[in-house]
């Protein structure tokens, strides 16, 4: 008998993404919050980034956003989250074919908010999801976790065969913001953005035609750079804050190769094979890092440097919309491999294979 897993591997049928309805170039939101400091406007000018959607508080009698509670964050990120998470969650739907009494696993995964309970049980009242949908919540991992999401929807995948699992990847980054005049902070404040992603996967004998095949996962692990990208609590402010360390760019260019030839090599494939890279939306200096050590071209990274430029980085969620853009896009061949790759705190590398 032919192992089960040989017969029914996963495929994604299925991507969507939302946005709240809000958008802002970086000198809009210079001139919202009368940054004059000439290194902070230098950086966000300069960070390849030109428009995020944020959800913004209103102004306070000084004409400046309103400086929010950490409750009120978190309010932002509940209220947020489940409507952009519900929008991805239709949009991924109705390209698979599929309605949400479809679904017999959801995973969320989100860094931005804590929530009890959790996203997954808020959405399946929020949509009216089957009793018996089964749920994994994701909180905490940060930019990578989208690709840990993954591998855990495919696990289940194929082992519930023509049962279809959904990964939702939802960020309100503007629910982790801490507005001050440091250069921590504006480091943070001029590269996140908020927005939404969604994958349906299906494990079936019957391969769906244009649908890839997940083929693998690889991680690395770099935990003598554990601290380099964090949530720290701030006295001063009352809030969490999030610290992303200057040299993040180099501990993940460096041991790019190392996670990236390992998940090839465990499918007898070299970097030559790949036809498609889809890459976290990490920053300039990521994306800058990741082409000169794996040795890619501009072209191989047109579409995370993209999603960086019209969206900015929307964490756990932002290979997705690279994602979509690819398939978008109309270059896809009948056999191509793609790669794709997620970088986050621990600090850490995930890496997927997938085949058409």
């Amino acid at each position: 008998m032919t192992p089960l897993f040989e017969t029914a591997r996963a495929q994604i049928i299925g991507v969507g993404t939302a946005t709240p309805p809000t958008a802002y170039s970086q000198q809009q939101v210079l001139d919202a919050f009368r940054i004059d400091d000439r290194r902070i406007r230098l950086m966000f000018m300069s960070g390849s980034v030109e428009r995020r959607h944020l959800t913004l508080p209103p102004a306070g009698a000084d004409g400046k956003p309103v400086n929010e509670t950490q409750g009120e964050l978190l309010q932002k990120h509940r209220s947020q989250a489940l409507a952009i998470g519900e929008r991805a969650l239709l949009d991924c739907l109705e390209q698979a074919g599929a309605q949400p009494q479809d679904i017999r696993y959801l995973c969320c995964v989100t860094t931005t908010g804590m929530l009890t309970p959790g996203l997954s049980a808020l959405l399946c009242q929020r949509m009216g999801l089957r009793r018996d949908c089964g749920r994994l919540d994701i909180v905490g991992m940060g930019c990578n976790a989208g690709l840990n999401g993954l591998n855990a929807v495919t696990s289940w995948s194929q082992a519930h065969p023509g049962k279809l699992a959904v990964m939702l990847c939802v960020e309100i980054c503007s629910a982790a913001y801490v507005h001050d005049d440091s250069m921590q902070t504006a480091v943070v404040n001029s590269l996140f953005g908020d927005g939404a992603a969604a994958v349906a996967l299906l494990a079936d004998r019957a391969r769906s035609a244009g649908s890839p095949t997940v083929l693998g996962f690889n991680s690395c692990v770099i935990s003598e750079a554990v601290d380099a990208m964090r949530f720290d609590w701030d006295d001063h402010h009352g809030k969490f804050s999030f610290f992303l360390a200057q040299e993040v760019p180099y501990v993940v260019g460096a041991n790019a190769e190392a996670v990236i030839d390992q998940l090839l090599a465990d499918a007898g494939l070299r970097r030559s094979d790949i036809a498609h890279w889809v890459v976290h939306s990490g920053g300039k200096k990521v994306i800058d890092s990741v082409r000169v050590n794996l040795g890619l071209s501009a072209d191989d990274v047109r579409h995370t440097s993209s999603v960086l430029r019209d969206y900015g980085n929307v964490s756990s969620g932002s290979f997705l919309f690279s994602y979509q853009r690819l398939l978008q896009e109309g270059r896809i061949q009948p056999g191509d491999y793609a790669v794709m790759m997620t970088m986050g705190p621990g600090s850490t590398i995930e890496t997927a294979l997938l085949q058409w």
